[in-house]
This record gives structure tokens, C-alpha cells and sequence, in this order.
């Protein structure tokens, strides 16, 4: 059997990026997922020995690329003697389009969806993110089990060394639907715990915010700031994969309930949005979104509309919206909003994170009633319900009958 690629701190892999340019995909569209693609490779530790593109009509039906293409990239291995351990295609290929070039190339042949689970392999930590990641592997390899196992024994033991494992695909049909069955049942019961959480937490009246964005632009270390927890953040894509969320106190007394979610990409494939649907639950049960963008990134905007283009395909368009651009540091000069409701901040700058909170209380009451009530002083509990529950903007004492007149804004 042929090598497995293996990420280890004093190892690093080395791999071909092919990628085909649909003719209908302007250049700077195109570019983008290529640096996404390498992007992905960095992540999951590999070098990027060179970039082979192609513009076509679509896709050759049995090697991706057209045959002329691929010999170019046969003899640039040959020519350099060189040593690849895989070749990366920046589509999700066929199962006749990897086996082709499986024979072709001799080596392992990986694309963009292989290459996105193995990360989410490395990245998922708890139970529930192992789950869907082996579901959404078991999912990919289910149709692809009438061709050669050669390539695809790579998810089973490969980066990470987690997932399946190349004993499940040696197995039949029956078998990978009965585990994909199972882990289905697990994640529900999962599922069903979180969803008793969340009705807990609105009927306690928890105010509930979540962070989404494009995977690397800065959500963990908005929730470290905001939240002062240590996620784990890292200038990696799919840092956070694992759904987390933490209480935040805001406007002296009003608790609010933030959520961490996984990161968006370009060409997400559709096995992981279903897969990980349940990470994203707490964005879709948010009252409000805070959608962190990098604005660093020279193509900030298109990530940003990538977003936006999921969020309305998940029935999440309808939430107030946040917009934070994010890594003023880093992109200072730079003139941003999309709305009214835009903030362009540095986590790097610690005056930001009171701009982040005033406007984050102005978003909050914009999406809630107000109110006044009078409360008699003798009523502590009420009192302290009201600050934690509500945001209380003025509470003014009256010595005349020892009472509070309170101005603020509750949930609807």
C-alpha cells in the first residue's frame, strides 16, 4: 500500500494545487478560492510546490483537466524529479475524475471537500463535532465506494489520523449506512440536550448574541475579549469548530448569552452544511447576529457576501445584524460600512472593545420594547430583575412614596 500523508511538527508533505476556471467565474473570484485553497493546504501543514490552472467550458469528464494540462503537470514532475506526496483539486471531483487521475499520477489524488474534512478532523475536539465529522466523511465516501479506495483510504488515515478509517471502507454499503444511522441518533440526542438548554435559557429571558464570519476573521478573539475566556484562536482557517458560548454582562447588569460558530468559506460543501448544522444552531436561534468580517483581507467584501449568501440560505437573513470589521491594525487607512449598524475595529486596540460593546447595546435595544414601570423600593428582587433581564436605561428614586421610576428596553 502506498504511503498515507502524514502531518507531523517536523514533517511537512508536498503537493500540486490543480484548479479549473470556470469561464463564467471573473479572475478575481477565481484567484480568491485558489488563495483559499492554499490556504487550507497551510492549515493542514502541506507545501504548496506549484499551482496548475486551467480555463475551460466545464470540467473534462474523466480527468478534471484536459490531457494536454495534465501532461504539462506530469512533465513538471518529471523535469524536477520531484517528490509529490498529493495532488489537491480545488473542486470536489467524481469518482471516475479521482481514479483517473489516481492512475495517472500514481499518488494520491485529494480534493477541496476531502481536503476541508480532514481539517475539521483535526479541529473537532468534542464529541458531538467528531460525530459530524464522520458523518459528513461517511456521507462524501458513500457514493464514491464503486471506484478505487486508493485516494480515498486517505481520509481514514491520513492528516490527523482521525475519521473513519480505511476499515470502513473495505466494508459494504449496509455497514456505512447502519454507522451513519447510528451517529445520526447520537447527534440527536445531542441535539435534544442543547435545544432543553436553549429553552431554558429563553425562558430565563437570556438574551442571545452570535458571532458569525468568514473562518479567520477574528470571531475566537472577539469571544476572548468580550467574554475574557481563552478559545482557542489562531491565524489558521477553521480555528473554532466546536459551538461555544459564554454569559457576557453588558450596560451594568443586562446578561447576555454569546455564541461562538464555525467559520464560512467559499464552496462549502453541502455535506458539511448539513453535517454541521447543529454548530450553527445558535446563530439561527440568535436574536442577533454579529457578523465579524476581516477587513484586511484584499478580498474582504467577497467573503463578506459569501456570508451573507449563507446566512439567507440557512433562514438567518430576517436577524438584526452587527457588521464588525475587523483588523483595523492590520488595514487602518481603509473607509468601511455596509450599513448604519458597521463598526471597524482592532482587538489589538483596547478602546475597541467599548466601541464594540456601545454599539453591540445600541443593536440589543433596537431589537427590543420599551418600557417604564415605578417599582417600591421595597421590592429588591424586582429591582434586580429588571437590571439583569432588561436594559435599564434610568432608574430615578422619588423620596416622596420611596419609589423607583425605571426607563429601559425589554424582549418583545
Amino acid at each position: 500500500m502506498k504511503k498515507e500523508l502524514k502531518t507531523t511538527k517536523n514533517e511537512t508533505e508536498s503537493v500540486i494545487l490543480i484548479a479549473y476556471h470556470d469561464k463564467k467565474v471573473d479572475e478575481t473570484t477565481f484567484q480568491s478560492t485558489i488563495e483559499e485553497l492554499k490556504s487550507l493546504a497551510k492549515t493542514s501543514n502541506l507545501e504548496v510546490l506549484e499551482i496548475f490552472t486551467q480555463k475551460r467550458e466545464r470540467p473534462d469528464q474523466q480527468y478534471y483537466f484536459g490531457k494536454g494540462k495534465i501532461e504539462e503537470v506530469i512533465e513538471y514532475i518529471e523535469l524536477n524529479d520531484l517528490k509529490v506526496d498529493a495532488i489537491i483539486a480545488n473542486d470536489e471531483l467524481t469518482t471516475g475524475q479521482s481514479k483517473h487521475l489516481d492512475e495517472l499520477f500514481n499518488t494520491k489524488i485529494i480534493d477541496r471537500t476531502q481536503l476541508i474534512l480532514e481539517i475539521f478532523a483535526q479541529r473537532a475536539s468534542s464529541r458531538e463535532g467528531q460525530l459530524q465529522v464522520e458523518l459528513a466523511q461517511l456521507d462524501y465516501l458513500l457514493p464514491r465506494l464503486s471506484g478505487h479506495g486508493k485516494s480515498l483510504s486517505r481520509l481514514g488515515g491520513g492528516i490527523g489520523t482521525k475519521g473513519p478509517g480505511e476499515t470502513k471502507l473495505e466494508t459494504d454499503r449496509r455497514h456505512i449506512r447502519t454507522r451513519m444511522n447510528e451517529i445520526k441518533h447520537q447527534l440527536e440526542t445531542i441535539v435534544s440536550h442543547r435545544s432543553r438548554y436553549r429553552e431554558r435559557r429563553q425562558h430565563n429571558q437570556a438574551y442571545q448574541v452570535a458571532l458569525i464570519g468568514y473562518t479567520n476573521a477574528g470571531k475566537s478573539s472577539w469571544f476572548n475579549q468580550l467574554t475574557n475566556d481563552a478559545t482557542f484562536e489562531q491565524d489558521l482557517l477553521f480555528a473554532t469548530l466546536d459551538p461555544k458560548s459564554r454569559a457576557l454582562t453588558i450596560n451594568n447588569g443586562f446578561n447576555v448569552i454569546l455564541s461562538d460558530t464555525v467559520g464560512f468559506i467559499q464552496k462549502l460543501p453541502t455535506t458539511l452544511i448539513a453535517a454541521f448544522k447543529s454548530t450553527l444552531e445558535e446563530a439561527k436561534y440568535a436574536q442577533l447576529l454579529v457578523h465579524v468580517v476581516d477587513a484586511s483581507h484584499p478580498r474582504y467584501m467577497e467573503q463578506y457576501e459569501t456570508v451573507m449568501a449563507l446566512v439567507n440560505q440557512l433562514d438567518m437573513g430576517h436577524i438584526p445584524m452587527l457588521v464588525v470589521f475587523n483588523k483595523k491594525d492590520k488595514a487602518p487607512d481603509l473607509d468601511l460600512a455596509v450599513s448604519e449598524h458597521s463598526i471597524f475595529v482592532s482587538t489589538k486596540n483596547k478602546a475597541d472593545k467599548q466601541v464594540f460593546k456601545e454599539h453591540l447595546v445600541n443593536m440589543i435595544k433596537e431589537t427590543m420594547t420599551y418600557y417604564e414601570m415605578d417599582i417600591p423600593s421595597s421590592n429588591a428582587d424586582q429591582l434586580y430583575w429588571q437590571k439583569v433581564h432588561t436594559i435599564v436605561e434610568s432608574s430615578e428614586f422619588d423620596e416622596s412614596d420611596e419609589t423607583y421610576h425605571i426607563k429601559g428596553y425589554k424582549q418583545t
